[in-house]
């Protein structure tokens, strides 16, 4: 209510609690400062200390010179400060008798408070009952019927901030008048309204009891009296939050990282300084490799000083996109479109049915149907991957409705009915059982029909091939050739059910039918939904009850690109950039979500979780969303290291406190824009992301914006676009080029807040979009041909970056330099699920792949040495870590043959065994242990998981990164290409083993450095032990050294050991050859280099026979 002043001829005809406001201003204080604002305090009544007889006024007026006992006071530093109080005035002009309601043919009373205080809801002191006052906001706009004007029940500044409705609710329960707030914009000032409450008894005020009463005075019958209820919230929240890391595990971790760094100099500077006299050759390799280690940990570590957490509110997401408000009336989903790309290129080693159930889980995800679109990549053209996808698309309309009618986790069909946890927990609907029996069996009979694609596709082309053959014959003998019958020849083709060639690869491949010489395929399998809800029909005894549920899909479309002989078409990146120009014509989603064929959704909401980062202030400036990788199928003690936990749950979230996480490959959802290579909006001029080809001269959408009536009303005559860089830059598709901007504007956060200055007005994607027509699908077949790409910068500087295989990391390393933040988003439940290679060789092969990538990364331009100014310091060392740390394998081989070679010489690292030696040592490992444990402290990982990455790390680094670094240099020095094979997701064969595929021995030239590293380490401890005891003069100090440093090498490589083993001991007979070959040679290797005997040639004093 308005503050009124009452002159010095005040009556007072009584005492007795009521609302009052007081105003302080800043102009009457000696206080003159710009770090003080306008507040305003109020102090509520209480029961206490009531007369038998109150009179009360019309207003609960005050003057200037009242005083308040009893009061605690909330608040602090530039933020709201308000009073709560027990006590009472001493001044108050009261009324005696109570008001009725002034609308015409009403005769109730006035709305009172708990303490029996009339209510004015407006300024003016028109006088209104409740039900008047409701029917008042739902049927007149909130305006009073005295002044004509708009209710303003909390103040003129929050007005601004809350509905009328929600202002007059928190006005009855508490009479609570917010500042006038100094920083307002910033929109950070916690709202202590939603945990003040009153009681009828006399506790005063807080957050333990709130009144049973309700509006007027009467019980509602909604609880006991005393239960706690929420305020009006503040309209604008904020959509993700970050929480820190305890400062206390953070402070101790930061600090013993300066302890560390500080013990590796001085212990480098000590070995420096003391070298081994006896055997230099020893002592040099030692001190190089240890230099080494220390600048790579350094390299590692530094980018984990700022380790963050965060967290979202998908009730606010849902609060402020799809709720009923005055921009979106009908409450339709405002949220923007999202397009999902799934990647596969080979059915044989990517199974069809993995990737149908991973597009189940998409259809099915918790997103609106109709902003939601689902492209499934087939870089290998194949006829099975195409029927897959059909009959996908025919099971999710059984699948997707039962899953939105009992709220089914995980929406992967596979995992659902694997699950070894209840199904029935939580489900009360009774007919749950019969609905989830029938899925059950049609999902059975889905994946038999899948299985058997493959033998159907291969009868129905020998059937068709069959009568063509015989058509051929017929013609010749009509025609009576001279032409033997032996050269005719009938292609063997593929054949489609509806009895046409398949345009793909075929079976037996052919010119223009084979994987990388056939034509571009679109095909639009679940056609683009409507924007209104459709309900099923109610069920019968044999079907399922869908009137209640949506049955509504999102468009589903099966792409192939075109590959032609003499182009390069750049692998997986290639691949996603057509799916990228695809996507734009057809749907044109300002997000893109990419997945890998066998990394599914989890978390049926993991969208909305993303988007809650992307939507929320700042989030204009995010680049992409990236999601961890988890993986089933594991084996349980994690032998290689599969899971990767120190990776995704240390390195990522350390790096979310800098720049932002690296782009992984799969499970990232991206902002359009970004893909598309523009620069993140300025946040201090006017100019946007796509200002280097869209320049805008006028200002910018802001909170206080109006709304454009449609859409195209954004795309104005001023927004100039640069002809001359455009085909250039996007290639020559018209369609292209104007869906760019469109989605630049559609992938901004809604602009209710002032601190928004890049905003889209809200309710402006409520509208339907454009429906499909066969123009719109034929140009989308025109950009994914192979030639489009020619003369453009698409895999330059547009899209996923060619030239790496390890295109994921070189993509959002582009990103990052172009000044973009990206955003780690750990979600409570996984919010995807993929597998992973858990047999040692595939392991191998996998990380072969990944280290030759950062390879190529550290000889090209995308070295982060070369990076610019945007990249900040740290976010630049964790990218010239990843092309960095493939070269550490040859100083970690080096050092794992020194103990090995110190034993069988007889020497020592150091000359001998020094207390100061010791004294470095035990304080740089203890540094590392203690790292260690708080790094489990704060990430949440096991100390188990930290000792499998551990070994792996060592087992990886003598065998897959030396080779990585082998063929990265004779990539970058002789110019020879590497080729890769798909990591295989198929299960072993074994049905009644889960973890067969980890006993399957597959031998690869990668195993013989870790292999011979394991044999000399053992030949070298039974060498020395036996010369030690049998010497005339033990040096046990250096044996322990030695057998040490052997120790620790051999425990680290002990899962690569048991790998070798095989199941249950089976080893395989390789293994035995290359042991003795690599025993024998060590054996005359050391012979040769010392002799057993005084003899000084070669062998000794042995002859030959």
């Amino acid at each position: 209510m308005k503050n009124n002043k009452m002159g010095s001829g005040m009556e007072i005809t009584g005492r007795e609690p009521t609302n009052h406001h007081v105003r302080h201003l800043a102009a009457d204080s000696e206080i003159n400062s710009a770090d003080y604002a306008t507040y305003t305090v109020v102090i509520p009544p209480t029961p206490d200390n009531q007369p038998a007889k109150m009179e009360i006024s019309m207003r609960p007026v005050r003057t200037d010179g009242q005083r308040m006992s009893n009061s605690m006071f909330m608040g602090f530093n530039n933020r709201v400060t308000r009073s709560l109080s027990k006590g009472k005035f001493v001044n108050a002009d009261v009324d005696a008798e109570g008001s009725f309601c002034e609308v015409p043919g009403c005769d109730s009373r006035m709305m009172r408070n708990s303490q029996g205080v009339e209510i004015f809801p407006c300024e003016c002191g028109f006088r209104i009952c409740g039900n008047c006052f409701k029917d008042v906001l739902h049927a007149g706009d909130g305006i009073c019927p005295g002044c004509k004007e708009p209710y303003k029940g909390l103040g003129e500044s929050e007005l601004a901030m809350e509905s009328q409705s929600q202002m007059f609710k928190q006005a009855n329960r508490l009479s609570i008048v917010k500042s006038t707030e100094m920083h307002r914009s910033q929109g950070s000032d916690f709202d202590y309204t939603e945990y003040l409450y009153e009681s009828e008894k006399s506790y005063g005020y807080g957050n333990a009891v709130w009144p049973a009463d309700g509006m007027d005075g009467e019980k509602d019958g909604s609880g006991s009296g005393g239960g706690t209820k929420k305020f009006s919230d503040k309209r604008w929240k904020p959509l993700s939050r970050k929480v820190k890391v305890s400062a206390g595990v953070l402070s101790l971790y930061r600090l013993l990282i300066l302890i560390r760094m500080v013990a590796l100099g001085l212990f480098l500077q000590w070995r420096l300084r003391n070298p081994n006299e006896d055997a230099i050759w020893l002592w040099l390799m030692s001190v190089i490799c240890e230099v080494w280690f220390a600048f790579s940990w350094l390299l590692d570590q530094l980018p984990k000083l700022c380790p963050i957490n965060r967290a979202t509110d998908l009730d606010v997401l849902r609060e402020k996109f799809e709720t009923p408000n005055p921009n979106n009336p009908s409450g339709k989903s405002d949220l923007p479109g999202i397009d999902v790309f799934v990647s596969t290129a080979d059915p044989e080693k990517e199974p069809p049915l993995v990737t149908a159930n991973t597009i189940l889980s998409i259809l099915a995800a918790d997103y609106p149907v109709d902003k939601l679109s689902c492209y499934v990549s087939d870089d290998g053209g194949a006829l099975l991957t195409f029927e897959a996808m059909a009959e996908a698309a025919s099971f999710a309309k059984l699948w997707v409705p039962f899953c939105r009618k009992h709220d089914i986790e995980p929406r992967n069909p596979e995992s659902y009915f694997n699950m070894k946890r209840d199904p029935y927990r939580n489900k009360v609907r009774p007919d749950f059982v019969r609905d989830r029996r029938r899925v059950k069996r049609e999902y059975d009979e889905f994946k038999v029909r899948i299985n058997g694609l493959s033998d159907s596709i291969r009868r129905r082309s020998d059937a068709f091939n069959t009568r063509e053959e015989v058509k051929a014959l017929k013609r010749w003998k009509e025609n009576n050739d001279d032409e033997p019958m032996e050269t005719l020849k009938i292609t063997k083709a593929t054949w489609m059910s509806d009895g046409t060639h398949w345009p793909g690869t075929w079976t037996v491949p052919t010119p223009e039918h084979s994987r990388g010489d056939h034509a571009s395929i679109i095909q639009v399998m679940l056609d683009p939904p409507s924007d209104e809800p459709q309900k099923g029909k109610e069920g019968d005894g044999n079907s399922m009850d869908l009137s209640e549920v949506d049955i509504r899909l999102p468009m589903l479309v099966y792409v192939t690109r075109e590959k032609r002989p003499g182009y390069d078409h750049n692998k997986k990146a290639g691949a996603m950039n057509a799916l990228v120009r695809a996507s734009a014509i057809m749907s044109n989603g300002p997000f893109i979500l990419n997945l890998d064929c066998d990394h599914y959704i989890f978390n049926s909401q993991a969208l909305r979780e993303g988007m809650c980062f992307l939507m929320d202030r700042g989030g204009d400036r995010i680049c992409y969303v990236q999601f961890p990788q988890r993986f089933e199928g594991i084996d349980p003690s994690d032998r290689y290291a599969n899971h990767n936990t120190v990776f995704f749950d240390v390195n990522m979230r350390a790096l979310d406190g800098i720049q932002g996480p690296v782009y992984v490959g799969t499970g990232c959802l991206f902002r359009r824009t970004a893909i598309y290579g523009f620069d993140p909006p300025s946040s201090g001029d006017e100019t946007g992301c796509c200002s280097c080809c869209f320049p805008r001269h006028r200002k910018v959408v802001v909170a206080s914006a109006p709304e454009p009536d449609s859409e195209e009303n954004w795309l104005r005559d001023d927004d100039r676009m640069n002809l001359a860089l455009i085909p250039k830059k996007f290639g020559n598709s018209s369609m292209l080029v104007e869906s760019i901007q469109v989605a630049a504007i559609q992938g901004l956060p809604l602009a209710d807040h002032p601190s928004i200055k890049n905003g889209r007005p809200p309710g402006a994607l409520t509208k339907p979009r454009k429906p499909l027509d066969p123009f719109i699908v034929g140009e989308a077949i025109n950009v994914i041909s192979c030639w489009y790409e020619d003369k453009s910068e698409w895999g330059q500087s547009v899209g996923w970056i060619y030239g790496s295989v390890t295109e994921d990391v070189v993509t959002g390393y582009r990103m990052h330099d172009r000044g973009w933040r990206s955003v780690y988003c750990v979600t409570k439940r996984d919010a995807f699920r993929g597998t992973a290679p858990i047999n040692l060789t595939d392991r191998l092969h996998q990380v072969l792949r990944w280290a030759t990538g950062s390879v190529e990364i550290f000889f090209s331009r995308n070295n982060a040495l070369l990076a610019g100014p945007r990249l900040k310091f740290l976010q630049r060392i964790a990218y010239l870590n990843v092309g960095i740390y493939p070269f550490t394998s040859i100083f970690l081989i080096v050092y794992c043959f020194l103990p090995a070679l110190s034993l069988f010489s007889g020497q020592f690292i150091v000359q001998t065994l020094r207390l100061s030696f010791l004294i470095y040592l035990l304080a740089i490992t203890l540094t590392l242990c203690a790292l260690a444990v708080l790094e489990i402290k704060w990430s949440g990982i096991a100390l188990e998981e930290w000792w499998r990455n551990e070994q792996f790390w060592l087992i990886g680094g003598t065998s897959a990164h030396l080779a990585a670094v082998l063929q990265g240099l004779l990539k970058v020095i002789a110019g020879i290409e590497i080729s890769f094979t798909l990591t295989s997701k198929s299960a072993g064969d074994d049905v009644d083993d889960e973890f067969a595929d980890l006993y399957i021995f597959k031998w690869t030239s990668l195993m013989i450095p870790p292999l011979t590293i394991i044999m000399v380490n053992l030949i070298a401890i039974a060498v020395a032990v036996c010369r030690t005891i049998y010497s005339t003069t033990p040096e046990w100090s250096k044996l322990l050294g030695g057998v040490f440093f052997s120790f620790w090498v051999l425990v680290h490589l002990y899962p690569f050991a048991k790998g070798l083993m095989g199941r249950r001991g089976k080893t395989p007979t390789v293994i035995y050859i290359w042991s003795g070959l690599i025993a024998v040679s060590i054996s005359l290797l050391w012979v040769a280099i010392n002799p057993p005997s005084a003899n000084s040639d070669i062998g000794g004093s042995f002859q030959f026979p």
